[in-house]
């Protein structure tokens, strides 16, 4: 039992949560982060099979790049030894599946926006190029408040697909699978949509739509048995939401939506008036079933030996140099007399009387030499016609560079420096200065607040740290002062980083008869938020105050989170009460066989004095007056013969039985 161990020194498990075929899920405190997670471990008995542990990694990489608010994040994958791991988002809550149990079937309105978030999250993973596989209500968590999220990406069909000996856990699956996967082909995204149709069924339903005694026997339905009709089950369900059910759990996969997108579209308008009744779904007559198969011929492939190969170089042979021809031996010279000693001796001479003659003469020969004057602060013009004055030339390129004192575009100095001796001509050239260094200010967010100190110590004026409550790590930067790609003199600025105190946890208590005035004292104090998760009659808890409360008392939450609550109406509201009142309107008219106009009006849930019924009598007549009466309210009738009330009457709600 790996209750109470630590993996990878990180993750201490608390305790088991749930578990399948080829995996247990604990619930695990990361000890580093500070927080409650998910940690889904390979089983045992799958400790040797390496071609699972490669897969089992591979699909559960893929998954972390799912970034989607009904998608459960992935944070982690790895190994403690034999153990392979998943760390994921731990979601306090219960399973789609253990929803449906409770509560099926589901509304219609209830049960498209259920699917409106599961076909939102698969879109969002087909766009990642990821095929879940193994859409299920046990693959499904519903969060306190009501939200879905997906979990195990790929892992169930990774699993599957190393042992055709483990039926047990394809039997959970097979309710839900794609008549092309029952056929043994490849998932494709439409076998997602498909698994999502039967989802839809199941929360209209309650039911499954195939049901057997063997995984065989309901794979054959899949294949063979058309999707039962919602509308059998439940007449009252629009005829465009059973189309939708219909369109995804078609047979052939070309006769299903196109894109998980194309579900969602067909969500937002299915439950309009307009819709309601619109014509069944059926599947499109194919004119020609059949079809002569094109031969699939094979494609060889061929292996570019040319480009493989190891080829044998020639030896480079170098070209040899033409024979130099051979020099004739001359005859004999006959010796001359050599003059050049005489001549090197008289240079000699020569050169040490000059070297004399300028050693005690340079003043009357040699130029003159003049001190590089200071132009130092001075504008590039003003430094030029000072530098020109004393006789030099001034350089056409200047070189640049900053200087936290020299203003842009002054001097800084020369090259040759001030009060160098030289000579009248001499080019000089100015350095100037760009001014201050600025520095591009970094993006620091998401970054560790020691490491970033360590980084820019001395670069700024200062560096100041606020601490802030936080879901992000203890040390992480969430904010600084000076934004990112800012241009600045770093040496004069302050920059101010607000970091993560990291997650401060809160126990929620006990809010049952709270009032809506003491939630909000309440989570003031303690750091929370709460909302209402929906409203009930109650007999006894008074109107606006808790019935009950769905983040359960006890629980251990993050400071800021929200507790949903459920708000008691009051006492329900007694039923109308129907009443019908016999009476006989007497005929006395004034002359013999001349008709009486009768008046009569009504004040109750139905009718008002405003809305009299009026009739012609010849004789005595009967009449029914009826009423319906609501809680706490009376009713009222008279009747008027031509201008005389001749009957009136007042009944109250506790009168009638």
């Amino acid at each position: 039992m790996l209750v109470g161990k630590r993996i990878s020194d990180r993750y201490k498990i608390l305790e088991l949560i749930g578990g399948g075929g080829m995996s247990n899920v604990y619930l695990a405190h990361d000890m580093i982060l500070n927080r409650d997670v998910a940690i889904k471990i390979l089983r045992y008995d799958f400790s040797n099979e390496d071609e699972l542990h490669r897969r089992f990694q591979r699909e559960a990489l893929s998954a972390t790049s799912l970034t989607h608010p009904n998608i459960v994040s992935v944070y982690d994958v790895g190994d403690d030894g034999d153990l392979h791991y998943i760390v994921m988002e731990y979601v306090q809550g219960k399973t789609l599946k253990q929803y449906i149990q409770e509560f099926a079937p589901i509304s219609p309105a209830r049960s498209v926006h259920i699917m409106k978030q599961l076909t939102s999250a698969i879109a969002n993973a087909h766009e990642n190029h990821i095929i879940h596989r193994d859409i299920k209500p046990q693959n499904i968590l519903m969060d306190a408040e009501g939200d879905v999220k997906i979990a195990d990406f790929g892992i169930a069909m990774t699993l599957s697909a190393t042992s055709f000996t483990q039926t047990n856990s394809v039997l959970g699956t097979v309710h839900y699978l794609s008549p092309e996967q029952a056929r043994g082909g490849t998932a494709t995204n439409k076998s997602d949509i498909y698994a999502l149709g039967i989802v839809l069924y199941e929360l209209l339903t309650g039911e499954l739509p195939f049901s057997g005694e063997s995984a065989v026997s309901i794979a054959l339905k899949h294949l063979q048995a058309e999707t039962p009709s919602v509308r059998a089950f439940d007449a009252t369900i629009p005829q465009s939401l059973e189309n939708v059910v219909l369109k995804a759990t078609a047979k052939d996969a070309s006769h299903r939506y196109n894109t998980v997108e194309e579900i969602y579209d067909d969500l937002e308008t299915v439950l309009s008036p307009s819709r309601i009744n619109e014509p069944k779904f059926v599947i499109p007559v194919d004119n020609d079933a059949t079809k002569a198969i094109p031969i699939i011929k094979e494609h060889v492939l061929i292996k570019d030996e040319d480009l493989t190969k190891t080829r044998v170089m020639e030896p480079i042979v170098e070209a040899k140099s033409p024979s130099q021809p051979q020099l004739k031996k001359s005859a004999p010279v006959k010796a001359k007399k050599k003059k050049w000693p005489k001549i090197i001796a008289g240079l000699f001479i020569a050169a040490i009387i000059i070297f004399l003659f300028f050693l005690f003469a340079t003043d009357l020969f040699s130029p003159k030499k003049v001190a590089v004057p200071d132009v130092a602060n001075l504008t590039i013009d003003e430094a030029t016609k000072k530098l020109e004055a004393e006789g030099f030339i001034v350089g056409e390129e200047h070189q640049e560079r900053n200087h936290e004192e020299i203003e842009k575009d002054k001097v800084i100095e020369t090259d040759p420096a001030k009060n160098s001796l030289r000579e009248k001509g001499t080019e000089i050239d100015l350095i100037v200065s760009l001014g201050v260094e600025m520095t591009t200010v970094d993006n620091y967010v998401g970054q560790n607040y020691s490491q970033v100190e360590a980084l820019i110590k001395g670069k700024y004026k200062e560096v100041r740290k606020e601490e802030v409550p936080s879901r992000e790590p203890e040390g992480r930067i969430i904010e600084q002062s000076i934004p990112a790609d800012t241009e600045v003199v770093a040496k004069e600025e302050t920059i101010t980083f607000k970091v993560s105190q990291g997650v401060r946890m809160v126990r929620v208590e006990s809010v049952v008869n709270y009032t809506k005035a003491d939630m909000d004292d309440y989570v003031r104090r303690v750091g929370l938020k709460w909302r209402t998760s929906r409203e009930e009659y109650h007999e006894s808890i008074p109107a606006g105050s808790v019935i009950s409360q769905l983040t359960k008392a006890g629980t251990m939450v993050e400071e800021g989170s929200f507790i949903s609550v459920v708000i008691s109406k009051g006492p329900a509201k007694k039923p109308d009460k129907p009443l019908v009142i016999p009476v006989v309107i007497e005929y006395k008219p004034t002359e013999e066989g001349i008709a009486q106009n009768i008046r009569i009006e009504i004040q109750d849930k139905n009718h008002t004095f405003s809305e009299p019924v009026e009739f012609p009598i010849l004789d005595d007549t009967p009449y029914n007056i009826q009423l319906v009466i609501e809680e706490g309210k009376d009713a009222s009738y008279r009747i008027i013969r031509d201008s005389e009330i001749i009957l009136e009457d007042k009944v109250k709600y506790e009168d009638v039985n």
